[in-house]
């Protein structure tokens, strides 16, 4: 995926009012296309960098124009998913006619001035509440180019930047491009082991490590807020030893806080409209909300070891 570094994104979601994703009240940028490829993925419809079709069953109308206008005899009552993915071509005409928004694009084209558009008239609320602009995903990062000068524009406002990556890229390019023009960055430690950080996330893990200690270098230099964040996905993150070795990984670099995220199981219905297959949708312990006392035990571990837990 390195070569989409200059090419322009496609945008999943411009969220605005968000309280979850950096200080203050914010607006959500979020990339599609992750070079990552985590199994329980909160956002599975921002992997692929391409436009994809979503089909949401309980909007469908049955009115039966989607039907009469696909060119590739796509959709049908009789395709247990509704969508023939193999035979889809993502024209995307099936969205232009589709009244109840069953049938959806996922992605948009936008030039970095009209992503700007959309987040500034939620500037007041920003400088109220002390928010801003959040670059999520997927995983910005991708898109070098495009964040950098998106970047550029948000701080011509003044506007306070944040990033949330995966911290899987080229180090150089993002100092050069990205880091100037940020404030915060909410860094990704999934998983410390790096076999098993490429079993369940479809790489080994060696850059994100070098990454992270060389932002840390930097950010405590220039006065930036760097924070670890790891996500307690049951069986696979949340274990004991896991949360263990990122608590000591911290602790001997110096790092003081970090943040632990309750899961969110939301991701299997996103799968599901997009056709994507998922082989957890069956374990018990992935289709419900984490509950306060994994969190807890989370915290404690943490606390233990001279972290202090946030999130």
């Amino acid at each position: 995926m390195a070569n989409l570094a200059a090419k322009r994104p496609l945008i999943l979601e411009i969220k605005g009012n968000s309280l979850d994703d950096g200080p203050g009240i914010r607006s959500v940028v979020f990339f599609k296309g992750c070079p990552l490829a985590c199994v329980w993925c909160h956002n599975p419809e921002s992997r692929n960098p391409a436009a994809e079709l979503a089909f949401d069953p309980p909007k469908c109308v049955d009115c039966g124009e989607c039907r009469k206008i696909c060119p590739d005899r796509a959709l049908s009552r009789n395709h247990p998913e509704y969508v023939a993915r193999s035979k889809c071509r993502l024209c995307f005409l099936c969205t232009d006619v589709c009244p109840s928004g069953a049938l959806e694009r996922v992605g948009r084209t936008m030039t970095a001035a009209e992503v700007l558009a959309e987040v500034l008239p939620d500037q007041p609320f920003f400088d109220v509440s002390g928010g801003g602009i959040t670059l999520s995903g997927g995983e910005p990062t991708l898109y070098m180019d495009f964040a950098s000068e998106l970047l550029r524009m948000a701080r011509r406002h003044g506007l306070h930047a944040l990033l949330e990556t995966c911290g899987c890229f080229d180090l150089p390019r993002f100092m050069d491009l990205l880091y100037p023009h940020l404030d915060a960055i909410y860094y990704d430690l999934k998983i410390m082991e790096s076999a098993a950080h490429k079993a369940f996330c479809g790489l080994p893990n060696e850059r994100i490590i070098d990454n992270f200690k060389a932002l840390l270098t930097a950010a405590r230099r220039d006065g930036k807020l760097l924070l670890p964040r790891t996500p307690l996905v049951p069986g696979i993150t949340d274990g004991e030893a896991n949360l263990r070795a990122v608590a000591a990984f911290l602790s001997g670099l110096g790092v003081n806080q970090a943040a632990l995220l309750a899961y969110n199981p939301l991701w299997h219905e996103k799968s599901r409209k997009l056709g994507i297959d998922d082989p957890l949708k069956g374990d018990p312990a992935m289709s419900a909300f984490g509950d306060g006392a994994r969190l807890e035990r989370g915290r404690a571990i943490y606390r233990e070891m001279g972290i202090d837990p946030t999130g």
